[in-house]
């Protein structure tokens, strides 16, 4: 059964079994916003979210950085599956919008900690976002084998006037992965200010 984590949350990767996971996906989804015209007709305005990843070593050092402009890490431990520009035009249809997907074995021995982050592209406020969510799971990005968690991002007060968040670190401790739930709104405009937030705060 998935876990629904909570802010500050830390949790081990164990499947059910109690075995560790070594291929998991963090998946976004959210949707895109209902508007009226001046006639009261509604119409969609869709809505520009960016799941980012970057990885580090143990002094903080940047690695590198997957997001829709880099798509794979150097060596393929890491893929992003694309920049989806619209959200869920007609409502929630219970698919993730982006995929990142991390096979934790693969990953260069230098890497320790792997910081999630999400930005509005085109400054929609993260509030005015009808759902956008994410979950930790094992499988691809078409295919769920095992949902581990899920994080609710959207019904939080604290995101109003925020286009900017932290989701989440995977870190590594004795050879074991483990996920610290962030899910912080940040003042920050762009990516890179997202991630500079958190070198000095998160890890």
């Amino acid at each position: 059964m998935a876990i629904k984590l909570e802010k500050g949350q830390r949790i081990n990767l164990e499947k059910s079994g109690g075995k560790k996971l070594q291929t998991i996906c963090v998946g976004v989804n959210w949707g895109a916003i209902e508007k009226k015209n001046f006639f009261g007709m509604k119409k969609m305005e869709a809505v520009d979210l960016d799941a980012s990843c970057a990885t580090f070593d143990d002094n903080k050092r940047m690695q590198e950085v997957i997001y829709f402009g880099n798509l794979r890490s150097s060596n393929g431990s890491i893929r992003h599956s694309g920049d989806d520009l619209t959200g869920d035009m007609g409502g929630d249809d219970g698919l993730d919008n982006e995929v990142i997907t991390v096979d934790l074995d693969k990953l260069p021995s230098s890497v320790t900690k792997i910081s999630f982050v999400l930005n509005s592209f085109r400054g929609h406020d993260f509030k005015t976002i009808p759902f956008a969510s994410i979950r930790i799971y094992e499988g691809t990005p078409t295919r769920v084998n095992e949902v581990f968690a899920t994080y609710d991002i959207a019904n939080d007060a604290t995101f109003a006037g925020s286009v900017s968040m932290v989701m989440g670190v995977f870190y590594k401790r004795s050879d074991e992965w483990k996920f610290n739930a962030i899910g912080e709104s940040t003042a920050d405009r762009d990516l890179q200010g997202t991630l500079n937030t958190v070198i000095s705060k998160y890890l």
